[in-house]
């Protein structure tokens, strides 16, 4: 046996099961507002909305302190659902369309997205 195809083989299959990771939610994430200043809820609102319209997300404010957002890029597609207050927020995953999402797992690029998602709602935050 060829123990160099065996390596290559096994590499391989490990790199290609790379693509997958845990879904990332964001939990109670605390609501920091620029000094001096105080959160309402239309203001945490507004800030969301903000973030996620400027990423590409489809923002639909659903119930006083949800939104649902939804982002399609090429063939893929996520859903998220954004529950928020005046003191957190939190974005869950709700579903998606070929991003390999099976126990508990999901495509590493939409990960990204959240982060990012969380990045810009914390940063409009503290311009509101």
């Amino acid at each position: 046996m060829n123990w160099k195809i065996v390596f290559v083989a096994i590499a391989i299959a490990v790199l290609g099961g790379c693509r997958a990771a845990p879904i990332y939610n964001v939990n109670s994430a605390p609501v920091v507002v620029a000094a001096g200043k105080q959160a309402s809820m239309d203001n945490v609102k507004a800030a969301i909305m903000r973030a996620g319209n400027g990423l590409g997300w489809q923002m639909t404010d659903t119930a006083p302190g949800v939104i649902n957002a939804r982002i399609a890029l090429r063939n893929h597609t996520a859903g998220i659902e954004i529950r928020y207050d005046t003191k957190t927020y939190s974005i869950t995953y709700r579903d998606s369309t070929n991003l390999e999402a099976a126990g508990g797992n999901i495509h590493k690029n939409y990960n990204g997205w959240i982060e990012n998602l969380d990045r810009d709602i914390r940063a409009e935050l503290l311009r509101a």
